[in-house]
């Protein structure tokens, strides 16, 4: 008897299997990051499949970003990559600020979402409150002393990455890390406005440092977000001087 050949798989379909064998192969950590996935002539092969419908595949496992191509190399698997893909996010935020510095008000919503529940978290007793807090606040009371506004404005940024860092959830602090540099700019900018003194910040930044040591949770994330909401403020108002410096005087 002679036997019926095999039916052709369904054409819209070829690529399936490719995609679903590397996924299970780099979730379950068999291809690690920075593995290269086989040739796609070798992937066809095995697959017995076009390259067409290989590439189909690793299009799709690209958009799962479980993989990187880049042209005349064999994919790349990139996943658990966070701190390079988010320094690529950092980009395209720092590029959006670079168009329209409204952009920045944003920022700030995302540091209040973040910040409040880290000194929250702090104050009921998770993390670490190690030495970079303290050194950060006495970088602050020594640039106030100076009078010297670049080094405290460096030192107001470093208090907050110090703070995010002692929680210990590293990609809550790779995320912030991130967005470090456009926050240190953030703060540069919000601190010029004329509203305290630079020794009335570093107090400010030890009441809440206090209510976190003190276990006082909701009176540190009070005070955090009042801390944010004026630097807000300042912010706006930074905004809408240098635009109108920009757009020069009305007739």
């Amino acid at each position: 008897m002679v036997s019926e050949p095999a039916p052709f798989p369904d054409r819209g379909k070829l690529h399936a299997a490719v995609v679903a064998a590397f996924e299970a192969r780099i979730l379950s950590g068999e291809l690690k990051v920075g593995d290269r996935l086989p040739s796609e002539a070798e992937i066809g092969r095995q697959y017995n499949i076009s390259t067409r419908s290989v590439r189909e595949g690793l299009q799709i496992l690209e958009t799962k970003g479980l993989v990187r191509r880049r042209h005349g190399e064999r994919a790349e698997v990139v996943r658990d990559d966070v701190g390079q893909f988010l320094g690529s996010l950092a980009e395209t935020v720092r590029a959006l600020f670079a168009r329209d510095a409204d952009y920045l008000v944003q920022l700030m919503d995302v540091r209040r979402m973040f910040e409040l529940e880290v000194v929250g978290r702090l104050a009921a007793g998770e993390g670490v409150l190690d030495g970079d807090i303290a050194k950060a606040l006495e970088s602050m009371r020594d640039a106030a002393e100076r009078q010297d506004f670049t080094d405290y404005a460096t030192g107001d940024a470093a208090f907050h990455k110090a703070l995010v860092q002692a929680l210990g959830n590293e990609i809550l602090s790779t995320v912030y890390g991130n967005l470090y540099a456009l926050i240190t700019d953030v703060i540069r900018v919000t601190s010029r406005v004329p509203s305290k003194t630079m020794r009335e910040g570093v107090a400010e930044h030890e009441h809440i440092f206090a209510l976190i040591k003190a276990g006082n949770a909701a009176g540190s994330q009070s005070a955090m977000r009042e801390h944010i909401d004026n630097s807000t403020a300042y912010l706006q108002q930074a905004i809408s001087a240098a635009k109108n410096q920009q757009n020069g005087p009305t007739k």
